[in-house]
């Protein structure tokens, strides 16, 4: 470097700005001034040597650092070995591992540094060396004082004794004079070093570079310091109270700031506070600055002849572009193929306009043709004068009537009064509120005349067919069935027609001629029969019915003896197993007293059983059970005595169970929805969500393909299943909660029996156009129960070939209507 004096070095006191350093950094270097002490002194040659020996790229102060601290311990650093050379550098963070071999010998070689002992020539030109020159320069001793350099020490000694020890052994280096004593560090004559300083490197005491501190939220550090110690956080115990009080009693909190690189805390001199005011008021940072100073014309408006530059101009000013030309064939093409729409023409019509300009007046609809004027006040009568008859006057009774009125209901919204002359009529005070509401309705309510459609009220009623063409169906009550003692609750006829069968609370199962109301047997069970099914097979005779915990197979021994017979050979055909099997029921054979009265098997269940029915083909017989849990249905096999349990989880208590006519689908359905499962694939199939409280019966059609259901809730639902899940039709006939419903098995009939005393029948039409929706019609209302204990139809059930039907009611009779 050449200093102000015109020599190698810097005049003292003065720093060298950073861009000069660089400027002379990149020159070639120097050849070497011998000393007197037989060393060399690199002078710029020094500073290139780093540049080439890749140490360029760190701050001038850590270069010289590195090589002025072995300058500044009084001896001369001799070489050392490949493994000492690189961990000195690689402790300071130089990139020693990136050097060639030329450059770490030439970085360590004696010619690098200086001899500490001044020559005369050198203190005659200038009363400096290069190190004390790099003292007032700003430049630091990087020494080995940290902690990370003793504990290196104690493998190759201190820095001292590692550059003195091998001078010792190695003859040929070792100095002919003893080594003079260290240099002292000259402080810099005037006040501050860094008032002349022209550098743009910023004081970071925080080396960690530009990272996110989030990375350093679980350590006890935020960076490190130039020497690679750990920059350690302040330790902050204190809580919100002592930050309370600390914000009250300081006077200066209001402008304290944590340093986020360091973690302490800054106060903010008037300065940085004002510069800060400024910067929120949306202000310029420098105060001196004025942004409305006039501007300066650098370039006159004048048209002149010579150009403002004498540049010539560019090839691109005067030749095609190709580029250009490349993108607007681009645009043509997509212009073309009509991906690029050109620009619309604006539309220059008035966003306002006239809404009747355009309206023909001779239309039919036109407005002036459909005006209608407002309607005129009607004229004062005899009650709004003055002077009124005597007969318009109110009496005292009439005006306290009027009074207690709503204003709604009065007939006039004032009472007739009489004065003596028109100058004693007062001020009428309603007189500007009428007159605004008169305004309002004038300006507001819409008056047009509308084109009224005359629509014919029969039109509206949807075209039902007569009942009479609906026939037959039953009509009127025929015959009544007396004899049990109490309330009847469940019937069934027998597959031909000519039986039928009635369960009672009295206990006891009796056995009906149908065409002659005899009763042919009387059967006690000993408990109350709470369902009882005739088997649909016509080639047995057999009954079903359902008493507490246990399901009863009847004979009824009624009919053809051949019939019974072969009744009796089919319930004693099977031969049980040699182990059986645990099943859900137990298959009891019954005593001989009750084989006279008919009873064949007992089927125990162990909970009270609810309902009893049959599967079209007269084998399969399911029962409800009212327990919770999964086994509330069970399905027994008469022909094998076999008992299963198909479901493993419940769904909800169970109410009702019915078999598919045709298919083999099994409907359960529970409080709130009925389910269809599949028992081949022993799968569910669907899910009927019928919108009922409570789900208290359920009938299944001919066809299988609709099904209906009663609820307590006094609705009867239709659903067709090819249709939706959802119902089809609801019937809200009856007034009470609705006890049995019932399909005809040959005519498109069905009933429902109500607690309300009737029964009504319903026409219940279903097509084989699937397009075509079954057609519903109530056709008949039969009563002739009498309500018992608020009860009434208990049961109800079709005859197999007659339009018949059978109800049974809680008066203890049974009544066939037809």
């Amino acid at each position: 470097m050449v200093g102000a004096d015109g020599s190698g070095r810097a005049t003292p006191g003065v720093r060298p700005s950073k861009r000069r350093q660089e400027l002379e950094l990149k020159g070639d270097p120097e050849p070497e001034e011998v000393t007197a002490g037989g060393g060399a002194r690199p002078a710029k040659g020094l500073a290139c040597t780093w540049r080439m020996a890749g140490l360029g790229g760190l701050p001038a102060r850590e270069a010289h650092g590195l090589v002025l601290s072995e300058v500044q311990q009084g001896a001369r650093p001799a070489p050392r070995r490949a493994g000492t050379q690189g961990k000195f550098l690689r402790e300071r963070g130089f990139p020693y591992g990136s050097l060639r071999a030329s450059e770490r010998v030439a970085l360590f070689s004696p010619s690098l540094v200086c001899d500490p002992v001044p020559s005369c020539g050198d203190s005659t030109a200038s009363g400096l060396s290069d190190s004390e020159e790099s003292v007032f320069s700003g430049l630091e001793d990087s020494g080995s004082d940290s902690g990370e350099d003793g504990e290196d020490g104690e493998d190759e000694g201190s820095c001292d004794e590692g550059h003195r020890g091998p001078e010792e052994t190695s003859g040929g280096q070792a100095q002919a004079d003893a080594p003079g004593p260290r240099t002292e560090m000259a402080r810099p004559p005037s006040g501050d070093e860094y008032v002349e300083d022209s550098s743009d490197e910023e004081d970071i005491r925080n080396t960690v570079g530009n990272v996110p501190l989030e990375w350093y939220d679980d350590f006890p550090h935020v960076g490190y310091d130039l020497d690679g110690r750990r920059i350690y956080k302040p330790l902050r115990t204190r809580d919100e109270l002592d930050q309370f009080l600390d914000k009250m009693d300081d006077p200066d909190f209001w402008r304290t700031v944590q340093d986020r690189m360091t973690g302490r805390d800054v106060r903010l001199t008037d300065e940085q506070v004002a510069l800060v005011q400024r910067l929120q008021r949306g202000q310029f940072g420098d105060s001196g600055f004025d942004p409305y100073e006039p501007a300066v014309d650098f370039f006159s408006g004048d048209i002149m002849i010579h150009p403002v530059t004498n540049r010539p101009a560019d090839k691109r000013s005067f030749i095609p572009s190709l580029v250009e030309k490349e993108k607007v064939s681009r645009m043509v093409h997509a212009i073309k193929m009509g991906w690029i729409q050109p620009r619309r023409p604006q539309d220059h019509t008035p966003r306002f306009y006239d809404l009747w300009a355009q309206e023909n007046p001779n239309a039919v609809l036109g407005r002036h043709r459909m005006h209608v004027p407002a309607p005129k006040l009607a004229l004062p009568g005899h009650a709004e004068s003055y002077n009124p008859p005597p007969e318009y006057l109110p009496s005292e009774e009439e005006r306290l009537a009027w009074v207690q009125q709503e204003p709604e209901e009065r007939k006039l919204n004032f009472l007739p009064q009489k004065f003596p002359s028109l100058r004693a009529v007062p001020a009428y005070r309603r007189f500007i509120h009428e007159r605004f509401e008169r305004c309002l309705d004038l300006y507001l309510c819409p008056r047009q005349r509308k084109m009224r459609v005359n629509v014919d009220p029969e039109d509206l009623i949807p075209k039902l067919p007569r009942p009479r063409d609906l026939q037959p169906f039953p009509t009127c009550q025929a015959l009544v069935y007396r004899g049990h003692g109490d309330l009847v609750r469940c019937l069934s006829v027998s597959p031909g027609g000519q039986w039928l069968a009635s369960g009672s609370d009295d206990g006891s199962l009796r056995l009906w001629e149908v065409a002659t109301a005899r009763c042919m047997r009387t059967v006690p069970v000993g408990g109350v029969v709470k369902s009882v099914a005739w088997n649909p097979n016509p080639t047995i005779c057999l009954v079903a019915a359902a008493i507490d915990d246990a399901v009863l197979l009847l004979n009824p021994t009624l009919g053809d003896k051949l019939l019974c017979s072969s009744t009796d050979q089919a319930l004693s055909a099977p031969t049980p197993p040699e182990e059986p099997a645990l099943q859900p029921a137990r298959w009891l054979e019954v005593s001989e007293e009750e084989r006279q009265a008919g009873l064949r098997l007992r089927v125990c269940h162990g909970k009270p059983v609810t309902q009893v029915t049959w599967h079209g083909r007269g084998d399969y017989l399911a029962v409800v059970l009212a327990t919770p849990g999964h086994a509330q249905v069970l399905v027994h096999q008469l022909s094998r005595q076999r008992t299963q349990n198909p479901f493993r989880r419940s769904h909800g208590q169970v109410q009702r169970v019915a078999f598919h006519p045709i298919r083999p689908f099994l409907f359960v359905a529970s409080q709130r929805s009925i389910r269809v499962y599949h028992l081949l694939r022993q799968e569910l199939t669907k899910k009927l969500m019928p919108n009922c409280k409570w789900v208290s019966s359920l009938a299944v059609h001919p066809t299988g393909d609709n099904i209906i259901c009663g609820s307590y809730d006094s609705k009867l639902v239709w659903f067709d299943l090819d249709l939706s899940t959802r119902p089809y039709k609801v019937l809200r006939h009856h007034k009470k909660a609705l006890r049995a419903v019932a399909f005809h098995p040959r005519y498109p009939l069905f009933a429902s029996g109500s607690d309300d005393g009737s029964v009504i029948v319903c026409h219940g039409m279903v097509y084989n156009d699937l397009l075509q929706n079954p057609l519903l019609v109530p056709v008949k209302v039969l009563k002739g129960h009498t309500l018992t204990r608020d009860l009434g139809v208990l049961d109800v059930a079709f005859h197999p070939t007659q339009p018949w039907l059978f109800s049974a009611g809680a008066d203890g009779t049974v009544r066939l209507f037809t």
